[in-house]
């Protein structure tokens, strides 16, 4: 689920940014083509209606392998830039459907108690691809330069070339995985038992009236947006400003290095806070423990904020910046998953109703990134990621006062798999 999203998200920056395409057209164009992941509830019903979830799983594994494998060729048409924007936001379209899909496979088939249980490790897995393509892929993309530098008649084309077999690369683990998961993936319930025949669009009346019907959604809704504001804010700009001279006010830093914190340092706090995260929700229970993961979530961004004002040249003060970020971002993400699951999702329609609730969260995403960087090209990173800090203050409010709809203990899995 994870790599679409991590690649079209973050690893597109740097390649863009190696290809030499100004930061406001790549926070803007790349925050753009994230549109599915945001309107992914329009055709949530569709997936109900028709074949199985495993089905659509598989499909769009093996499309977004190909679509991966073009855009590797796309780099090096003389409008590159365009072509390739307009294939990954194929992709994007491909992935959003499949997250969809691959979300009610692990509705269907967990109850709400499993759900808390393996949701540590649900997102350690989805938050994985975050750092195997920001660590791996561009570790190797810088390590491919390097090789190709002497090769090729510019820097310019030894990047080309380098981010050529990356995409390639990824292209074939997507379709290794689409091709594995046809003999392993259990079907997650098959076309909706609950709809009449020849009654789709009623039915997808009936979904849409059920979600914006249930007790408290607006407030669930302004919730979700916040919870990641300030996270849409950064995720842009970060590895622009890692890569970024210090003249410019950045660290200067090479992908390989980028690659080395993330897959290093980045990668075990993560899995950490991940991993954690979801023994501290299961013991205690999301209502009680909801707070202290919007806390931990976002107060770690302010790592980038220091980074930004002291430019500090140490290994072990980088590292260390980005351990502290990536454990709160692993220990808190799977909060804000379990409540839409359980309490924005919950009852009838839930795969449907879970589409619209990410699709929600990630609009705010998506907004905040268009914005980024123009905002960090007017005002600086220094300044930018002070405006970072004061736009995670909402969520902290919000949390205070969150009401919940749903006990967290009372469903059954059989109630779960009537949807």
């Amino acid at each position: 689920m994870g790599l679409p999203f991590v690649v079209l998200n973050m690893v597109s920056a740097v390649l863009f940014k190696d290809l030499g395409i100004t930061d406001a057209q790549i926070a803007f164009w790349t925050s753009l083509i994230m549109w599915p992941w945001t309107i992914k509830f329009l055709w949530s019903p569709l997936l109900e209606l028709h074949r199985t979830k495993k089905f659509w799983v598989v499909a769009t594994q093996l499309a977004t392998g190909v679509l991966f494998g073009l855009a590797a060729l796309a780099l090096h048409l003389p409008s590159f830039f365009a072509v390739t924007v307009a294939l990954f936001a194929v992709v994007a379209f491909s992935g959003a459907t499949h997250d969809i899909a691959a979300d009610g496979v692990y509705m269907a088939e967990l109850s709400p108690t499993e759900q808390a249980r393996y949701i540590g490790v649900q997102g350690a897995f989805y938050n994985l691809a975050k750092l195997v393509a920001t660590g791996g892929l561009v570790w190797c993309a810088g390590w491919l330069f390097e090789r190709f530098t002497a090769a090729e008649s510019s820097d310019l084309a030894a990047s080309c070339t380098a981010w050529t077999i990356v995409l390639v690369a990824l292209g074939v683990i997507m379709l290794a995985a689409g091709l594995w998961h046809v003999r392993i993936l259990p079907s997650g319930g098959g076309v909706a038992d609950n709809y009449p025949p020849g009654d789709t669009s009623g039915s997808l009346r009936e979904v849409v009236v059920a979600f914006f019907s249930k007790k408290y959604i607006w407030y669930y809704i302004a919730f979700i947006i916040l919870y990641r504001l300030g996270e849409g804010f950064v995720m842009k700009i970060v590895p622009l400003f890692l890569k970024a001279d210090q003249t410019a006010g950045g660290l200067g830093l090479t992908n390989q290095q980028i690659g080395l914190y993330y897959g290093t340092f980045g990668a075990g706090a993560f899995l950490a806070g991940s991993w954690l995260a979801g023994h501290y929700i299961a013991g205690r229970g999301l209502r009680h423990t909801l707070f202290s993961l919007v806390c931990i979530f976002n107060i770690p961004f302010a790592v980038y904020a220091l980074l930004a004002w002291f430019q500090p040249s140490s290994l072990w003060l980088v590292g260390g910046g980005i351990i502290l970020e990536y454990f709160g971002y692993g220990f808190g993400f799977v909060g804000l998953t379990l409540f839409m699951m359980q309490q924005v999702a919950s009852g009838k329609h839930r795969m449907a109703h879970y589409a619209f609730a990410s699709g929600i969260m990630n609009l705010s995403v998506m907004m905040t990134g268009m914005v980024s960087g123009y905002l960090s090209d007017a005002v600086g990173y220094r300044i930018f990621f002070l405006v970072v800090m004061l736009a995670t203050v909402p969520a902290f409010v919000a949390t205070r006062f969150l009401p919940f709809t749903y006990d967290e203990q009372s469903k059954t899995k059989s109630n779960d798999e009537q949807s």
